[in-house]
């Protein structure tokens, strides 16, 4: 299972957690792998790792790996599947290739002959070749090359697995439900009581209280979507056990065990942060407010704050990023941004160092966790991090912060890093 990189162990846990402690669950570089003794179990996991996990990219079935040298052994490597147990011919078909310190020059070609050979087998057994989309196929196949190794997946999930199925509102540069859910994760915020109330201040198009919501009412990521798995042939004698999985997941749903608040500045955001809590079965759970993260109150004594503000390359480096009207505190106007527009170097300073003092007049008690690419936001902010954790938020390099909120200047304390 491929994730973000800074995910691995944050997803191996996750792994244990869905499959059971005795999974045998490894990390890897980028990613896990999960290994089953039966075909059976490995059919099960692939179930139960599509429709839990909020932190994998996907879930990959490894059929083969192999030395190769060159174009014609990766033929040879997937020429000696026998592709009839996974499709037929009337099913379509997809290669996608990734590498890493291959001597091949061009990906394209070993993607045809991957994909030459599934027709090929296809033909030979059958007299039909299957056809390609490269759109929403049924079959779809990760190749992915090393220096000397060729491994070859075939994609149980199809479409991504951050696409959650409730996304049809998004403003600009939308943070990524794996991420957010990666955040939360790493905050060790598992919306139990325990944990307290969660309030993003600036949620956009809502990712982070609407993945927040779901963890708390115990809603499977995956309830509301669909899978590659469900039109391969190997997974078809499965149907029942899919089904009572899937009617499980549904049967478990919960009221929240904490408070949830979120907003934008943005009216606009927050209508489409609304609209897509209602799609995601979580609008109840959600207290919505539109209203400016300098000057919005704690809506409780203590809780956790998660935020993900806008940042420049995000959008566009050259300062287009359009999201709607300049809020305005003492009638001048300031860097909180209306959507997800971007900041300029001096609006981000002089924002974050109007939050920092919001913050401590108002919010001390509780702890926040800030996500982004800028290592000096700490003392932007004029606070110290108790600890930091990397994330990418695809190919930006992040940090995750957390600041423990106390009145006056929390500067000196030391912090803590992952």
């Amino acid at each position: 299972m491929p994730c973000a990189t800074g995910v691995e162990t944050l997803l191996a846990d996750e792994a244990k957690r869905i499959l059971g402690a005795d999974a045998e669950v490894q990390s890897v570089r980028g990613g896990v792998e999960v290994q089953a003794d039966t075909p059976a179990k490995l059919v099960d996991c692939t179930f139960r790792l599509n429709l839990e996990s909020r932190l994998a990219q996907r879930v990959l079935w490894r059929v083969a790996v192999n030395f190769y040298r060159h174009e014609d052994d990766l033929y040879g490597i997937a020429r000696q599947i026998d592709w009839t147990d996974w499709i037929t011919p009337q099913h379509t078909l997809r290669v996608d290739v990734t590498a890493r310190n291959s001597p091949l020059r061009s990906l394209n070609f070993p993607a045809l002959r991957v994909k030459d050979a599934v027709c090929d087998v296809l033909r030979d057994a059958t007299g039909e070749r299957p056809s390609v989309d490269t759109f929403r196929p049924d079959l779809g196949l990760v190749l992915h090359l090393d220096e000397t190794q060729a491994f070859l997946y075939v994609d149980t999930s199809g479409e991504a697995l951050f696409k959650r199925g409730w996304r049809e509102d998004v403003g600009e540069a939308p943070l990524k439900e794996t991420l957010a859910a990666a955040m939360l994760a790493a905050a060790g915020w598992q919306g139990r009581p325990e944990d307290g109330p969660l309030l993003d201040p600036c949620c956009g198009a809502g990712t982070i209280p609407i993945e927040a919501a779901q963890i708390t009412c115990d809603i499977a990521p995956g309830l509301l979507r669909s899978f590659a798995f469900e039109n391969l042939l190997p997974f078809v004698p499965h149907e029942a056990h899919w089904r009572a999985l899937h009617q499980a997941a549904l049967d478990r749903r919960r009221p929240p065990q904490v408070a949830i608040y979120a907003g934008d500045v943005s009216f606009r955001m927050t209508d489409f942060a609304t609209r897509n809590a209602e799609r995601a079965g979580v609008l109840h759970a959600i207290e919505f407010k539109t209203g400016d993260a300098l000057q919005r109150p704690a809506p409780v004594e203590s809780g956790l704050l998660m935020f993900n503000p806008p940042y420049g390359e995000r959008i566009d480096p050259k300062g287009t990023g359009q999201g709607g009207r300049r809020p305005q505190v003492n009638d001048e106007p300031v860097a909180a941004r209306s959507g997800r527009e971007q900041f300029d170097a001096s609006e981000a300073d002089d924002f974050f160092q109007r939050l920092a003092a919001h913050w401590k007049r108002h919010y001390a008690g509780w702890t926040a966790w800030i996500l982004s690419p800028d290592m000096k936001l700490p003392s932007a902010m004029r606070f110290k991090e108790s600890r930091r954790v990397v994330l990418f938020n695809g190919p930006i390099e992040c940090r995750l912060f957390r600041f423990d909120l106390v009145a006056g200047s929390n500067k000196d304390r030391a912090p803590d890093k992952a």
